[in-house]
């Protein structure tokens, strides 16, 4: 997929303690939901398992026309044929990760503040994920912005930016009109007992403001 096409507008972060067979039936559930890209994020497996399960998942993404993108492991996102890898601040420098990944691989960065969001504009993400923007049990230890904060960083780039953190049906309104691009979700959708009616919920909430 190439990087000028890809949809983020409802971007779903995946929960490392799910198994592979459920966590493909919630994905594919998701994206007839209206889910336009995955994340798989695995934080403590072990690379064999994180492999397996990214491989195992890249061939059903593939089905359904939607991009995986990895979280952190660059290793793992070139071993499968990821269409993209997503860092944080504490990963490899983006400059690095620019020169070990073929120039089609989207790259995707984790920002919490307007000189990140800058530094990671400036050094060639062709995305970012800001937040938290509200308070969620994923990262417990990080701070919720204020939503003027966000708007600001979104107001400051001219690249994509995807909200994250804590966001659900009942608080994704207040994301209206601050510049975004889409939303990325996690429990709001992964924890839902139906994946397929939480995801289209979310996706009429997001394109009041995408």
């Amino acid at each position: 997929m190439k990087k000028s096409h890809i949809d983020l507008s409802l971007y779903l972060v995946t929960e490392e303690s799910i198994d592979i067979v459920n966590l493909t039936k919630i994905i594919s559930e998701s994206i007839a939901g209206g889910v336009s890209a995955v994340q798989l994020r695995e934080k403590n497996n072990s690379s064999l398992s994180f492999y397996r399960k990214a491989a195992a998942l890249k061939q059903v993404l593939n089905e359904l026309s939607t991009p995986l993108i990895i979280n952190d492991r660059v290793d793992i996102a070139l071993a499968i044929g990821a269409d993209g890898i997503h860092i944080g601040q504490d990963d490899l420098p983006l400059s690095v990760i620019k020169q070990m990944v073929p120039e089609e691989m989207i790259i995707g960065v984790s920002v919490s503040n307007l000189k990140e969001a800058l530094e990671a504009e400036r050094d060639g993400a062709d995305y970012i994920g800001v937040g938290s923007v509200f308070p969620t049990k994923t990262k417990q230890d990080a701070t919720p912005m204020a939503i003027r904060e966000l708007e600001e960083i979104c107001r400051s780039v001219s690249i994509p930016a995807v909200a994250i953190g804590g966001i659900n049906t009942d608080n994704i309104a207040s994301l209206t009109d601050k510049g975004l691009a889409g939303a990325a979700v996690v429990s709001a959708i992964m924890n839902a007992k139906n994946p397929r009616e939480a995801s289209t919920s979310l996706l009429e909430r997001i394109k009041v403001f995408t």
